[in-house]
């Protein structure tokens, strides 16, 4: 049985959506444990309100509360409030994962503490220098991943290239992408292009063959589907990820404008609703629950601050995929072969 650690206060709407997203991915699958941390009283006074306690009652042996009194906030320094709140959710939640009695973390909260708790308490896999998070950009024609995302904005190009592994790993075996393509975010497709960060990135990725590399990607070609995992620093990724979600949303509201203008707008609007609809659900963070911070030794979810049950119950799900697809493990052996590779060249 796969146990799944949840951290019971993350997020904006802790912790109802927390337990509510708990038991309904309990109810959904048969095969996992969720380990709610959070104070003991008001997790289980929480659970007692879930709308429909008879279904609870079928999948309550397969629910555990570990209590935890103290709660870090986006606010805190993540390094400094994982040091002085011993009794946090993190540090509880994520010793759990560290003991390995659970596969799994699944946090709503702070992406700062989720990033040194998993440096600090989990661990890294060996051989990895910094976890990455891994955002997945939905595209015309597939999905890509983006990593790092943001989780390190200050990066060795060594990091880099571990960064595009482990995301050609996880689109592997996540995502079912028989052979992934991994292009470098940069100014030009020229391998000599970019800063001395990304020359160096660039010739490491060259030189390996762990994975495919198709070379430089520049920001306007990145949601051209010109590959499958866009690696950056994490500095690069969340602009690239924050513009993106910026433009789309941009794009939607000049569109309904536009539409809205005039009759045969408001028409033709009718006529393109559904398609407008699919269109945005494939935008809809809520169904993606959260992104992995891969090279962590223990399966890591960063599910968004203002997730919802919905999101948290996908935040479990993607938890429960990355665990039985072994990720961790397929990464493990992603490190042994770079270092080969290095070696070699």
């Amino acid at each position: 049985m796969m146990k799944i650690v949840l951290d019971a206060m993350g997020g904006d709407f802790a912790p109802k959506v927390n337990v509510d997203g708990a038991i309904d991915a309990l109810r959904e699958f048969d095969d996992i444990e969720v380990v709610l941390v959070g104070p003991q009283e008001l997790i289980e006074k929480t659970i007692g309100e879930y709308a429909d306690q008879a279904a609870y009652a079928g999948v309550k042996d397969r629910l555990q509360v570990v209590n935890a009194t103290q709660v870090i906030t986006t606010e805190e320094h993540p390094v400094m409030a994982l040091r002085r709140k011993k009794d946090s959710t993190f540090n509880v939640g994520m010793d759990i994962v560290r003991r390995k009695e659970a596969q799994a973390f699944v946090s709503a909260g702070s992406t700062g503490a989720v990033m040194a708790g998993s440096m600090f308490k989990i661990g890294r896999i060996k051989g990895i220098d910094r976890p990455a998070l891994a955002a997945p950009l939905p595209i015309p024609g597939r999905t890509m991943l983006l990593v790092d995302a943001g989780a390190n904005t200050d990066c060795k190009p060594e990091w880099i290239n571990q960064f595009a592994m482990m995301g050609s790993i996880y689109m592997k075996r996540v995502m079912g992408v028989e052979n992934p393509e991994v292009g470098l975010v940069n100014i030009g497709v020229e391998a000599a292009k970019g800063n001395e960060q990304a020359q160096q990135a660039h010739a490491l990725m060259s030189a390996q063959n762990v994975y495919t590399f198709i070379g430089n990607v520049e920001a306007r070609d990145t949601m051209a589907g010109l590959c499958d995992v866009l690696a950056a620093d994490g500095f690069i990724g969340n602009v690239v990820l924050k513009n993106t979600e910026g433009v789309i949303s941009a794009l939607f509201k000049l569109l309904k404008q536009g539409l809205l203008s005039n009759t045969k707008g408001k028409i033709a609007a009718l006529l393109a609703k559904d398609t407008f609809k699919s269109l945005k659900q494939s935008f809809n963070s809520e169904e993606v629950g959260g992104v992995p911070l891969l090279g962590a030794d223990g399966a890591v979810i960063k599910a968004h601050g203002n997730s919802n049950a919905r999101a948290i119950f996908c935040a479990l799900r993607q938890a429960r995929t990355v665990v039985a697809t072994g990720v961790v493990e397929e990464i493990r052996a992603g490190v042994a072969q770079l270092a080969a590779a290095k070696e070699e060249a």
